[in-house]
């Protein structure tokens, strides 16, 4: 979502790098940009002004560490004013109160507030070991209360059955006394939305806050609608007391300055942010590592809790003892490239890492026209187990049967033979020598940039 502002940004740093002395004409060169790329990206004039100034406060007349460049300073207040801006910490949730703990949904139709309903108590389910029930309050929307109902049967989650002829308030006080004959910590409840801000949506889902004591009331945006997505969440703020926000559809080609002006605009956390549309597409909104990721230094935290999630424990302790003894094989370089998938691909993985995201637009071009990865997997496939343990037993022959079975060229067999070589060696130095710094920086490793050069199609 943010990769607009980030590439932006990113340029006007690149212009200062290096420079021994900012001066005061270099500093407001470099705010004037930044603050043209935060209105060029949603963000409200207002909290692009506020930014600004603040930055500019922190930055004129602070003495230059010695440690540290100047350029480097800027970018530290930038990196800071940033985390204040959007939240400075994560706000986790209230689930504290007297069972069932009771979470509102609210936002706008088309928000995607029901799937994030169903997102929201699968995460708790998974994090927080809750017994959970989700219900739907909307009689409005064709099918609305089959969709929950739907998800919850997908998932393994409890949903209130099928409500006719009563009000969003009747199912709602329904839904509450079942939870509570049924034990259950948490009910989830989605309300109605509508196509736009209106009295009756306010009026019943007012009434229904008021009704009952709700540990969170949270308000589901869509961040592609970018500056509506603000007017919207400053209306919902008036009206109720929200108790955060939950941003969906931030993989999508959103230019992330709602994100930055809504926590502005409302004084209320954002807590969640829904990055696909998986089930467990969920993840909480940490602010330093979001202002991390808008810089350009990555978030290398997120990705080993994503990693951690989808690697297989077991399997990641047997793959480390063949690495250390110099055993991997071509078998688990497929196994590798699964888990890469899982994790959502590589292109995925740059978005977290730093100093890579200016080439992951290369990236994805590579991959949609080449489809390395499932290429290299046809091929693994097509060879018998004793090729994938001894590659080099594959030789011309070999070669055009593995190309026939798996409809690549013999070109991608030898790039896939030369890459694992490459990356065999790097396993077999890994055993003996646990310096990260000179494996990273070993001839063995190579250049990101060249690989993608080299991985160029085949016509």
């Amino acid at each position: 979502m943010f990769e607009n502002l980030t590439d932006k940004i990113s340029g006007i740093f690149e212009k200062i790098k290096g420079k021994g002395i900012i001066d005061e004409d270099t500093l407001n060169n470099v705010m004037r940009e930044i603050r043209v790329a935060l209105l060029e990206s949603d963000v409200s004039l207002s909290v692009a002004k506020e930014f600004i100034e603040k930055v500019k406060k922190n930055a004129v007349g602070q003495e230059i560490i010695k440690s540290i460049s100047p350029d480097q300073m800027i970018i530290k207040i930038v990196n800071d004013e940033l985390s204040k801006l959007l939240g400075s910490e994560n706000d986790d949730l209230n689930l504290s109160s007297k069972p069932p703990c009771l979470i509102l949904m609210v936002g706008l139709q088309g928000s995607g507030k029901t799937t994030t309903s169903a997102k929201l108590a699968k995460w708790i389910t998974k994090n927080k070991n809750k017994k959970i029930m989700l219900a739907s309050l909307d009689i409005y929307r064709p099918a609305a209360q089959e969709q929950l109902i739907k998800l919850g049967e997908d998932n393994n989650i409890d949903t209130l059955g099928l409500q006719n002829n009563k009000s969003p308030l009747q199912i709602a006080e329904i839904a509450f006394n079942v939870a509570k004959d049924s034990d259950i910590d948490i009910l989830i409840l989605d309300s109605a939305g509508r196509n736009h801000i209106d009295k009756k949506m306010m009026n019943e889902v007012k009434e229904i806050s008021e009704k009952f004591k709700f540990s969170e009331i949270l308000l589901v945006s869509d961040s592609m609608t970018g500056q509506d997505a603000v007017n919207t969440a400053e209306s919902f703020s008036n009206q109720l007391d929200l108790s955060g926000i939950i941003l969906t559809r931030i993989d999508g080609d959103a230019r992330g300055g709602a994100a930055l002006s809504m926590r502005f605009v409302t004084k209320k956390p954002i807590k969640f942010m829904g990055i696909g549309e998986k089930i467990d597409d969920l993840e909480i909104f940490h602010p330093d590592r979001i202002a991390n990721r808008i810089l350009g230094m990555g978030d290398v935290v997120s990705l080993v809790e994503k990693a951690s999630e989808e690697i297989n424990e077991e399997e990641a302790k047997q793959m480390q003892k063949k690495i250390l003894k110099g055993r991997f094989t071509l078998l688990d370089y497929s196994k590798q490239l699964d888990q890469l998938t899982k994790m959502g691909g590589i292109q995925s993985i740059m978005k977290y890492l730093p100093g890579l995201s200016g080439l992951k637009d290369k990236m994805e071009e590579k991959m949609e026209n080449n489809d390395i990865f499932k290429k290299q997997k046809a091929i693994i496939n097509s060879m018998t187990p004793r090729e994938r343990v001894h590659p080099e037993l594959v030789k011309a022959s070999r070669k055009i049967r593995i190309s026939n079975g798996s409809g690549t060229h013999v070109q991608d067999i030898n790039k896939l033979l030369k890459q694992f070589k490459k990356m065999s060696q790097m396993m077999k130095k890994m055993g003996k020598n646990q310096n990260l710094d000179s494996i990273m920086n070993s001839d063995q490793f190579g250049d990101l940039k060249n690989l993608l050069n080299k991985n160029k199609p085949i016509h």
